[in-house]
């Protein structure tokens, strides 16, 4: 299991690895705990994370940062097809003056990766990429869904061309809006009404998003969506909006689970109301008409498609209360995990408890993995 990672989405990702790993049948795995540092060094943990809350997780990494570095043992990915997934290397035994630099090389052959990244450098084709060079199965979407999910930008594009119905919207790029901030204001205050809500195209968990409500809080939202990527959305904000949300598994034949809603705690669920206070309600399944709840998963799968997903998503949609019109806002090919997670609570209202997903996504990661080994790849 891949964890942790370079974004800022990090802690999240500890907390979601803990909970696939107490929910992991020890009996049919034997799972290894692979931990990415934000540094971006791969490190054989010495165990597998336990704390399942988001926010132990966020108050422990605060603890842990205060105390000096262990050097465990690095792992380092082969990036062809071997008989050894990964090499690992302990330099533990090494003296300080050992100018040889000597270590303990081990060689770990594994059957599937489970990837449990959450933001850039981990959901958004790059690890993907390189599981695909290593050609070793693994778990979840490939190199151009994990892509396209992660860049709202290129994602609503697709969305659009796929006659999927999306909030109107514009995308800023950093530099535009360094150059020339009073223009980049007026082109969204003509396109878009407020309030409006701007986001990092490249990043979850609700990372660096703001709901602006007049001329200065839109400067200071994009701002802050700035320093996160260069690309910023900016959403018109759906009228009375309720937050719906869906998961979605499988591969070419994918299925739906019921509907969920979340309240937020606050105005809107952002990263504190997501991971960090309790008061933010779930309520499964979701209080819709039996035609909406039909759109909702029948939107799920058509945007599941959209992006050529595979394994598994969570799409989220937003339902202005005030029309009744349903948008597509996001997928989220690697859904948090965590124990106030959505994707695993909407599999288990709909028959599918947490082990037996694990097992379903396991199997789709193999199933997946097999049927490319049968595809050609030479002329001769």
């Amino acid at each position: 299991m891949l964890y942790g990672g370079r974004s800022g989405e990090h802690e999240v990702s500890l907390a979601s690895a803990a909970a696939v790993f107490a929910h992991l049948d020890k009996k049919r795995y034997e799972g290894v705990p692979i931990r990415i540092e934000k540094d971006g060094r791969w490190c054989l943990a010495d165990k597998a994370p336990t704390a399942m809350s988001a926010a132990e997780v966020i108050e422990q990494v605060r603890l842990d940062a205060a105390r000096p570095l262990r050097h465990g043992r690095e792992v380092h990915m082969i990036a062809r097809p071997s008989e050894e997934t990964v090499l690992s290397i302990d330099r533990s035994a090494a003296r300080l003056d050992d100018d040889l630099g000597r270590a303990t090389v081990t060689g770990l052959n594994l059957d599937v990766i489970f990837p449990v990244l959450h933001g850039p450098y981990g959901e958004d084709g790059t690890i993907q990429g390189l599981l695909e060079l290593a050609n070793v199965p693994y778990v979840g979407a490939g190199v151009l869904a994990s892509a396209v999910g992660m860049d709202k930008a290129i994602m609503k594009l697709v969305f659009s061309a796929h006659g999927l119905p999306v909030c109107p919207y514009r995308v800023v790029l950093r530099h535009d809006w360094e150059r020339d901030g009073e223009s980049t204001l007026a082109a969204l205050e003509a396109a878009l009404d407020y309030p409006m809500f701007v986001k990092p195209a490249n990043l979850g968990s609700s990372v660096g998003i703001s709901k602006a409500k007049e001329h200065a809080g839109l400067s200071r939202a994009l701002d802050l969506a700035g320093a996160f990527d260069r690309k910023i959305v900016v959403e018109a904000a759906v009228p009375e909006a309720r937050e719906i949300e869906c998961a979605v598994l499988g591969n070419d034949a994918p299925e739906a689970s019921i509907a969920g809603e979340v309240i937020p705690s606050g105005e809107f669920y952002d990263y504190d109301a997501k991971y960090i206070d309790d008061r933010s309600q779930v309520i499964i399944p979701a209080e819709l008409t039996p035609a909406q709840t039909e759109d909702v998963r029948t939107l799920s799968l058509a945007a599941f498609r959209a992006i050529d997903c595979a394994g598994m998503a969570r799409v989220d949609f937003l339902l202005s209360r005030a029309s009744g019109t349903i948008f597509v806002n996001e997928v989220n090919t690697i859904p948090g995990f965590t124990t106030i997670s959505m994707y695993s609570k909407l599999w288990a209202a709909s028959g599918v408890d947490y082990p037996a997903l694990l097992d379903r996504l396991i199997s789709l990661a193999l199933e997946r993995h097999i049927a490319k080994q049968q595809l050609r790849t030479s002329l001769t």
